[in-house]
C-alpha cells in the first residue's frame, strides 16, 4: 500500500510544489485547496505518468465545520495517512487597526484548521505508530513584525500548538515539526524587499520536508527556520 501525504493548500505555490514533490516520491496525495480549477489541473499534472492515485478535495479551510466531514471522505477513500502537511495560509496586513472578521477568518485558515486536521489524523497515525505532521508557520511566528499582528498572531499560535502537539505525541511514534520560513517566492511576497531570486523558493521547502521524511524513526525535529540569504529584520 503507497504511503499516503495529505496537503493543504495544495493547488499553488509551496503547496503545489510540495504536493508535486511527494507525489514524485511515490506518495499518494490528497490534495487540500478552495478552487476547483486550480487543484483538478494540479492533480493533473501529478498524475501524469505516475500510475498512482491522487484525490481532489475541494474545501475552503475558513468554513471549519466542513473540515472535519472532509477529512473522514479522505481518510476513508485513501485508508491512512502518514504525512499531513498543513499549508494553507491566508495573509491581510494590519495591526490593530484591522477589523475583527479579518482577525477571525486568518485565525480560522492559519490556527484552527490545523487543529483540525491534526485532530483527525493524530489519532490513525497514533494506532500505527508512525507519521509525519508538518505544520508551515512562517517567521512572522517566530518574529512579532509591526504592523501584522493580526498574522503573526496566528503563526506564534500555530508554532505553539505544533510544539505542544510534538510533546504530546513523539513517544507515540508521531514526529510534528513547524517549518518557518522567512519571505518566499509566491504570489504573497509582494512586499518583498529582496528580488525574487534572493528569496526562499517552493522548491526549498519541499526538500526540506524531504530531509525531514528521510531521517530514521529515532529522530525528532520540533522546529526549522528557513531565512533568506541577505539580512532583514
Amino acid at each position: 500500500m503507497p504511503r499516503v501525504a495529505i496537503v493543504t493548500g495544495a493547488s499553488r505555490g509551496i503547496g503545489r510544489a510540495i504536493a508535486t514533490g511527494l507525489a514524485e516520491d511515490g506518495f499518494e496525495v490528497a490534495l487540500v485547496a478552495r478552487n476547483r480549477a486550480d487543484l483538478d489541473a494540479a492533480a493533473s499534472d501529478l498524475a501524469r505518468g505516475s500510475g498512482v492515485s491522487h484525490s481532489v478535495n475541494v474545501l475552503d479551510l475558513a468554513d471549519t465545520a466542513a473540515i472535519g466531514p472532509a477529512m473522514d471522505g479522505i481518510l476513508t477513500r485513501h485508508g491512512r495517512v502518514d504525512v499531513l502537511v498543513n499549508n494553507a495560509g491566508a495573509y491581510t496586513p494590519g495591526g490593530l487597526d484591522l477589523p475583527a472578521a479579518e482577525l477571525e477568518t486568518m485565525l480560522k485558515v492559519n490556527l484552527v484548521a490545523p487543529f483540525l486536521f491534526m485532530q483527525a489524523a493524530l489519532p490513525p497515525m497514533k494506532a500505527q505508530g508512525s507519521g509525519h505532521v508538518i505544520n508551515i508557520a512562517s517567521r512572522a511566528g517566530k518574529v512579532g513584525f509591526a504592523g501584522d499582528g493580526a498574522y503573526v498572531a496566528s503563526k506564534f499560535g500555530l508554532v505553539g500548538l505544533s510544539e505542544s502537539v510534538y510533546r504530546e505525541f513523539s513517544e507515540a511514534g508521531v514526529a510534528v515539526t513547524s517549518i518557518c520560513p522567512g519571505w518566499t517566492n509566491t504570489r504573497l511576497a509582494f512586499g518583498s524587499p529582496l528580488a525574487p531570486d534572493e528569496i526562499i523558493q517552493p522548491a526549498d521547502i519541499l526538500e526540506t520536508i524531504r530531509w525531514l521524511l528521510r531521517l530514521t524513526p529515532a529522530v525528532r525535529i520540533r522546529e526549522v527556520m528557513l531565512e533568506c540569504r541577505r539580512s532583514i529584520v
